[in-house]
């Protein structure tokens, strides 16, 4: 029971979307690592094949060409012997020139071409070359087993040949063909030795140029003993560096076999040549069928890498066809839960169509519910914002309507009629037909007449500047915002400097994303932090003076239009001034904006009534 709730809550964490892809995900990859292996062990079977074929074919090919080598010098030794030795007489000039011949004929594949008496005394030789001191030739093995023998014609295991002195003090590795003939001296016959010593490199050429190009595979040539007549690592072999088998091999039959070598699998191909009974070995070490096989991996594993990748777009395309009806009415609750009004999904099988109708259903009911607890809450807000809005104490009314008269008891009356132009701007947006809502633009100009005002009254004791974007006047604002926050800094920051202490008062406005920002700022007197901590929540530490509009009516009155989120920021220091930031989200002005924001139903989701 503890799994299954462990299983539900791990499901519980993913969308529908996502257990379907999983699921057909996880099928998909147990499938395809499957025929992975598959065709894996597959492909290992048939490379080890591949690959012992490919040796067996290079070791007949290979016998083919020895063979024709060895053949070649056996039709040297036959041509000598038939052509040479029995048609002339060895004392002859002609049998020298003709051995001679023979010699310089075939100089590519000979080392040396020479006639032996059975005393083993040297008769002719090819190159012309003087006898070594103390070489014994009756006791050489190519030579007993030409006298043993004379029926046959006998191969030799390549070896050095030390006979004659050339003059170059070099030493040479052949491959000796030696066979007994009869020889004419005169009216004399006898018989003797007939030495054909072919160069060991038409060997190791031969033998080199397959090893070069077998890629891990090697090739060796030992004799039916198993002397090893070449092998590409003699070199490492004589220092005991490497070990081969040459000897087991060498009693094989011709065929493919498989043996162990220092732990490691090997294949090996035997084949015979001709004349000599030397044995071609052909060796696949198990390293080269793996090298094969770790290339096919990587191709394996690439093509179940693009494969999955591949199957990963058509399962995820699947699992959004089948989620898609669910997923929708998820979405459509959802957006409903958001705040927007969108007809709730019904599509797909029955059992979602059903679902769809019992959700729209008991939405119809809530937004009922909703919209009269709506309209009880927008009476009780509207009532608190006329209650605050009507705390504008009309002191500044009284103040202007005396300095007025003044002005026309002092007979000044361009400046008493420019008071009275200012008064009637700053009325009209004041009662603004008992709007709560109007644009930047009404309430700047609203503040530009108060300020008019109030730099006549102060005999122009300081300046006031306007820096305005003109994108935010077409923009919503709460009516007589500003204008407190203007009184205050007057009253509170530059109202008592003297005209030589440059008294300022600076009003910018600019639209930062999808919010606007006005900010009114003195460099007065600044107050100290724990009035300003407290300016905008307790009206009670906060110095009353001048409308009796204080900050904390400005910041409710915003926050009960818009939201907890918008209101006022206040920055000051004492002695340099304050600084007051109006913060109200851009909303543009329209009668139909401005009407829903006075009756708080701005940003609410229409009910189904309202739509129709």
């Amino acid at each position: 029971m503890k799994n299954d709730s462990g299983i539900r809550k791990t499901f519980a964490k993913f969308n529908i979307q996502s257990i379907i892809l999983s699921v057909l995900m996880t099928l998909s990859l147990v499938t395809v690592t499957v025929m992975g292996f598959l065709l894996y062990h597959r492909f290992k079977l048939a490379s080890d094949k591949s690959a012992v074929a490919n040796t067996e074919m290079t070791v007949e090919s290979t016998i083919d060409r020895l063979n024709s080598s060895l053949l070649d010098l056996r039709q040297i030794s036959d041509a000598a012997n038939y052509n040479i030795v029995q048609e002339y007489d060895i004392s002859s000039q002609e049998f020298t020139r003709q051995f001679s011949m023979l010699y310089e004929t075939n100089v590519d594949k000979i080392q040396s071409l020479a006639l032996y008496g059975y005393d083993g005394m040297l008769i002719e030789s090819e190159p012309v070359a003087t006898v070594k001191d103390n070489v014994k030739v009756a006791e050489q093995k190519w030579y007993q087993d030409a006298r043993s023998e004379i029926e046959n014609i006998h191969f030799s295991t390549p070896h050095v040949q030390n006979l004659f002195d050339d003059g170059t003090f070099r030493y040479h590795r052949v491959v000796s063909l030696s066979r007994s003939v009869d020889i004419n001296d005169g009216s004399t016959s006898g018989s003797g030795v007939l030495l054909v010593d072919m160069k060991y490199s038409v060997l190791e050429d031969m033998l080199e140029r397959i090893n070069e190009t077998s890629s891990g595979i090697y090739y060796y040539l030992c004799s039916r003993d198993g002397e090893i007549i070449y092998h590409p690592r003699w070199t490492e072999i004589n220092r005991g560096l490497f070990k081969e088998k040459n000897n087991k091999a060498a009693s094989y039959e011709d065929g493919i076999y498989e043996m162990k070598t220092d732990g490691q699998k090997e294949n090996i191909v035997v084949g015979s040549v001709a004349y000599t009974g030397w044995k071609l070995i052909g060796v696949v070490p198990e390293s080269v069928q793996e090298t094969s096989i770790n290339k096919f991996r990587y191709y394996i594993i690439t093509t179940i890498l693009i494969l999955v990748m591949m199957l990963l777009q058509v399962n995820r395309f699947i699992s959004r066809k089948i989620s898609r009806p669910i997923r929708e009415l998820d979405e459509s609750v959802k957006a409903y839960e958001a705040g927007a009004m969108p007809d709730i999904y019904i599509g797909g099988s029955a059992e979602i169509r059903h679902l769809g109708y019992s959700v729209q259903k008991s939405y119809e009911q809530i937004e009922a519910l909703m919209k009269e607890i709506i309209q009880q809450q927008t009476e009780r807000r509207k009532s608190e914002l006329d209650a605050l809005q009507s705390q504008i104490n009309p002191h500044f009314l009284y103040n202007t309507l005396e300095s007025i008269t003044w002005m026309i008891e002092a007979q000044r009356n361009k400046e008493a009629v420019v008071m009275i132009s200012e008064l009637a701007k700053l009325l009209r947006v004041s009662l603004s037909r008992g709007k709560t809502i109007i644009s930047i633009g009404d309430e700047l100009q609203h503040s530009r007449s108060y300020m008019n005002i109030q730099r006549v009254r102060y005999k122009e004791r300081f300046k006031v500047e306007f820096l305005i974007d003109e994108e935010i006047k077409n923009y919503c604002i709460v009516k007589l915002v500003i204008q407190p926050l203007l009184e205050n800094a007057i009253y509170y920051g530059v109202g008592n400097m003297d005209e030589d202490d440059d008294g300022q008062i600076l009003i910018r406005g600019e639209k930062k994303g999808e919010d606007i920002y006005i900010s009114i700022e003195d460099n007065g007197m600044g107050m100290p932090e724990d009035i300003r901590s407290n300016i905008l929540t307790d009206n009670s530490k906060v110095p009353k003076h001048g409308s009796g509009v204080g900050v904390i009516n400005v910041h409710s009155r915003i926050s009960l239009m818009f939201g907890p989120e918008y209101g006022l920021e206040v920055y000051s220091e004492l002695d340099e001034g304050t600084k007051v930031v109006i913060h109200i989200p851009a909303i543009p002005y329209t009668k139909e904006n401005a009407e829903q924001l006075e009756k708080q139903t701005y940003g609410q989701r229409r009910m189904p009534d309202e739509e129709e």
